[in-house]
């Protein structure tokens, strides 16, 4: 290719200003900036139509977390947090990209810009071509723009040559649709954003209880008597979790904050809809907050184990489930035997909290049963990422806590439609049971040959052995490891093609040829032969629900998911489909008339999805059944996994600034962090700063050699900040380039972006 569009943000400083870390959460600033955000993008009359009908019964599903809705009553004004507000305002933007915009910018051009000003450019109106050795993205008709796609899948030499990515806004309907067209063309390589985030989860839950999902509903939350929070930042990540976990609060619940940051939305809340939080009256939220180093959970996981087996020992029977543990697990005294070759003391130096603060967590859940403790990619982007998930489980089935009310795993997913993503098939090792529906249903035999997930679909476009690469949704380039060698990637693709809302950084590091098709977000009304259609999404905790815009789209060239997939199908299979893609398409009932007849659990789907409020799926743990091999649940024993470093190297996380839902920016500020105006900043230790001869101020570059490969991050401000020694923390996607392909999790395949290990070196 003649021209290497950038593939990172670029370097230049947008003009840091600090100030003091916040200790409280959301309160009147939030609705205020909420606002702010709705007006500028949206006006005063579409953003509050959009804002009325986010997360309501008969409304659409917030297009940000996967936080569950209330099944009772819900604010009939505001039923969203600021992330919410923010994402709602970036997808009901009047602003749209024109043929026009695309003839006047360069890919180049645009590609010099930040992930921040690319994606403040507005929707985009119609769908464009980029052909080989061009500069500039061109418009093409629906029409055309398939026939490519058809032509370049139709000349592989294999399916198995091209690659399906589906992002967690994708809704069940649109997953189903494509997972099913994938596999009819003859593939499984269906990666998906989960094998980023929750895979670790999903695999240690399989593993230990037998369902890859959490066990909780929102009510058990409510319920808990202790809730742990661990590697979490609901605050920044999952705002309307602060509600409930008020809720809790009110009911008694003790809370333990488990982070290598003190976050404000662990410290303190301030609910707009209340009147205490209006007058500023705030809910104190964690009764304990453990400040582990990077990775120091499973020595703290065990430390806890170790302190309440020696509870039991002194009051035998008073501690410990031991009907629960006799009848419903296996394992234990393997376990226990593993955790007596420990001492607390080494546990507690090897997390690095004090020990009396291990005691005090300990005494908290001792004499509890309702526990519940949730995680997010704190815990789940390690190497040891599904051991520790297991150190988790195991601490739950010591207390009997699990399959009970208020108490359970609660793995907080992040992407609004991920986990549902999953239940409609999308995976690349999908099951025997439902490959063997799909032929049973449909009459075609599907392939039953494993495919690649995300690293592995890297790979295999860096090796040259896959050639188109599709994505519904999302910003693969910024969402993956390995920047540079992922943009390598897609730029040894004959074809790239995006199914997008808006412009972000993949549309701009691309193969030979390039598609955009632009799709209908949440917020925008569905019509179809006159009447207006809904989809629906699944929450973290497991309920179905629809999902219907009230907004007219701002362009009448944009088509819904699951039409664009029908269109494609049909492009692509030609009469050789055994699916009826031209019923799909003319009315989504349809779709659900057959993801009933495929996927368990979604019985009489039209009826009950148009119940308000939706409903649940099955959920073995929950009702206290184990679906593994013994039928019961699952102790786990793993080693801990110190890192040694050398005198000169740090650890450091990848994290989300509060402006910011997952590669989506939307503004420059942190302001729980005391952060403003400048992304470009590693945290660190004060004492590591002094040590490594540096200042706060100073500017560095990020380095490390891993695999003999440098990889640099150039450019970043040295923070000051309350986190472990030898820890540092910076923001994704700027670090991305950093996380190295081959540093994944054990079993889970995931990247490893939550311990990174650099070097930092004053920049020249």
């Amino acid at each position: 290719m003649n021209h290497q569009p950038a593939a990172e943000n670029p370097t230049g400083f947008t003009g840091l200003k600090l100030g003091k870390a916040k200790t409280t959460a959301a309160g009147v600033p939030a609705v205020l900036i909420s606002a702010q955000h709705i007006l500028k993008e949206a006006g005063a009359f579409r953003g509050l139509k959009a804002l009325l009908k986010l997360n309501q019964k008969d409304g659409f599903d917030c297009p940000s977390c996967a936080w569950a809705d209330p099944d009772d009553d819900r604010s009939a004004i505001a039923e969203y947090c600021e992330n919410g507000a923010k994402a709602v305002a970036e997808e009901a933007t009047q602003k749209k990209l024109t043929p026009a915009f695309f003839a006047t910018h360069s890919v180049a051009d645009l590609a010099a810009l930040s992930d921040y000003e690319i994606g403040r450019k507005g929707r985009i109106a119609q769908p464009m071509y980029l052909p080989e050795g061009a500069t500039h993205y061109q418009p093409v008709s629906w029409e055309d723009a398939f026939a490519k796609v058809a032509r370049h899948l139709n000349a592989l030499a294999s399916p198995d040559e091209a690659i399906f990515y589906t992002s967690g806004r994708t809704s069940n309907e649109a997953a189903f649709l494509y997972q099913l067209f994938v596999r009819e063309y003859g593939t499984n390589n269906l990666p998906d954003c989960s094998n980023m985030c929750h895979e670790s989860s999903g695999v240690a839950l399989g593993e230990s209880l037998g369902i890859g999902k959490g066990s909780v509903t929102l009510d058990d939350i409510h319920q808990a008597e202790v809730i742990i929070i661990l590697g979490q930042n609901p605050g920044t990540n999952h705002p309307r979790m602060l509600s409930a976990l008020q809720r809790a609060k009110k009911n008694g619940a003790k809370i333990v904050a488990v982070n290598p940051l003190p976050e404000a939305g662990l410290m303190n809340f301030l609910n707009p809809q209340t009147v205490n939080g209006v007058l500023s009256i705030k809910t104190h939220i964690s009764d304990l907050f453990l400040q582990v180093r990077l990775n120091g959970d499973m020595a703290l996981l065990k430390a806890l184990g170790l302190l309440l087996l020696e509870a039991e020992a002194v009051r035998p029977g008073t501690v410990l489930d031991q009907d629960f543990i006799a009848a419903q697990t296996i394992g234990y005294d393997d376990y226990v035997q593993h955790l007596k070759q420990y001492t607390l003391q080494q546990l507690a130096d090897d997390c690095c909290v004090p020990l009396e603060k291990i005691r005090e967590a300990a005494q908290l859940i001792q004499h509890k049963k309702k526990i519940v403790a949730c995680w997010a990619m704190g815990l789940t982007q390690h190497k040891n990422a599904v051991d520790t998930i297991k150190e988790v489980v195991n601490l739950l089935l010591l207390k009997g806590s699990i399959g009970k009310p208020g108490a359970g795993t609660c793995p907080v997913r992040g992407h609004s439609n991920v986990q549902g993503d999953r239940t409609m098939g999308i995976y690349e090792q999908p099951s025997p049971a439902l490959l063997d529906r799909l032929q049973s249903v449909f009459g075609f035999v599907p392939p039953r040959k494993h495919g690649y997930d995300t690293v592995a679909s890297i790979r295999a476009m860096l090796e040259g052995k896959a050639k188109v690469f599709m994505a519904m949704g999302g910003n693969f380039l910024s969402a993956t490891p390995d920047t540079a060698l992922t943009a390598q990637a897609l730029r040894n693709c004959a074809l790239t093609v995006h199914v997008s809302t808006k412009l972000n950084r993949s549309h701009l590091v691309h193969g030979r040829e390039a598609l955009i098709l632009p799709c209908l977000g949440r917020s925008d009304r569905d019509m179809l032969n006159g009447q207006q259609q809904f989809v629906s999404c699944e929450n973290s905790m497991g309920v179905i629900q629809l999902s219907k815009g009230p907004l007219q789209p701002v362009s009448d060239q944009l088509l819904s998911e699951p039409v664009i997939v029908c269109r494609l199908a049909k492009a692509t299979l030609g009469p050789r489909s055994k699916a009826n893609w031209l019923l799909y398409e003319q009315h989504y009932d349809y779709i659900r008339e057959d993801i009933e007849r495929v996927i368990p659990g979604f019985e009489s789907y039209n009826q009950r999805v148009r119940h308000p409020g939706g409903f649940y799926l099955p959920n073995t743990a929950r009702e206290g059944r184990f679906n593994t091999g013994s039928g019961k649940a699952h102790f786990n024993v793993a080693e801990l996994n110190t890192p040694i470093l050398a005198d000169d190297e740090y650890m450091m996380m990848t994290i989300r600034s509060h402006d910011q839902f997952n590669t989506t920016i939307y503004g420059l500020d942190d302001r729980y962090r005391g952060i403003y105006h400048e992304r470009r900043v590693i945290f660190m230790n004060a004492a590591d700063i002094t040590r490594s001869g540096l200042q706060p101020g100073d500017v560095v570059d990020l380095y490390n050699d891993h695999d003999g490969l440098r990889r640099t991050a150039h450019r970043f401000i040295v923070v000051a900040y309350n986190i472990p020694e030898r820890c540092t923390a910076t923001y994704f996607p700027e670090t991305n380039v950093l996380v190295p392909l081959s540093s994944v999790a054990d079993k889970s395949n995931t990247p490893v972006s939550k311990l990174v290990i650099i070097k930092i070196a004053r920049s020249s």
